[in-house]
């Protein structure tokens, strides 16, 4: 019979509950996340001339990934508060996409992968936002976790040649 995994955030009776770390020691810790939006030829050319009616998209972007990796507590109901020390949202124009990846850093008792994952996204979507006016087709795609370190499980790097070319273009 094959091993069921244990989901931690799963007591016994099979009931959600906020794990308890608090006998954990704080570590150092950091996540990154990568992500793309999709959008036409001539979004992605306003964006590079800064013509997009509704300001610098880059620079909203960037703000709210940064803010939103602060929230997440508030949008994940089981993620525990944390101080979040360290967050850089990169943005990047590619030929047919805006490529994202998003850091995060932390010492603390847990780690900041969900942090990391909801800057990248936040930022995503504040760029469709941002350009839905003039690009109805502009979409969010091929986000996820690409590295952690720190805490009981160490290093952590995904290898997945599919979100590895959102950042190089291999």
């Amino acid at each position: 019979m094959p091993h069921s995994p244990r989901f931690t955030h799963l007591n016994e009776a099979g009931s959600a509950y906020m794990v308890d770390v608090t006998a954990k020691n704080p570590t150092v810790r950091n996540a990154t996340a990568i992500g793309e939006v999709a959008c036409s030829p001539e979004i992605l050319d306003a964006l590079k001339e800064g013509r997009v009616p509704k300001g610098d998209v880059l620079a909203v972007a960037r703000i709210a990934g940064i803010s939103a990796a602060k929230k997440v507590p508030d949008l994940l109901p089981l993620a525990h508060t944390i101080g979040v020390h360290g967050c850089a949202v990169e943005v990047e124009i590619k030929d047919d996409h805006v490529a994202l990846e998003a850091t995060v850093r932390t010492a603390d008792r847990t780690g900041v992968e969900m942090e990391a994952l909801t800057a990248v996204t936040v930022a995503a979507l504040a760029i469709v936002d941002m350009v839905k006016g003039v690009d109805r087709t502009a979409y969010l795609r091929r986000c996820g976790i690409i590295a952690k370190s720190g805490g009981r499980s160490g290093d952590w790097s995904r290898e997945l040649p599919e979100l590895k070319e959102i950042l190089t273009d291999e």
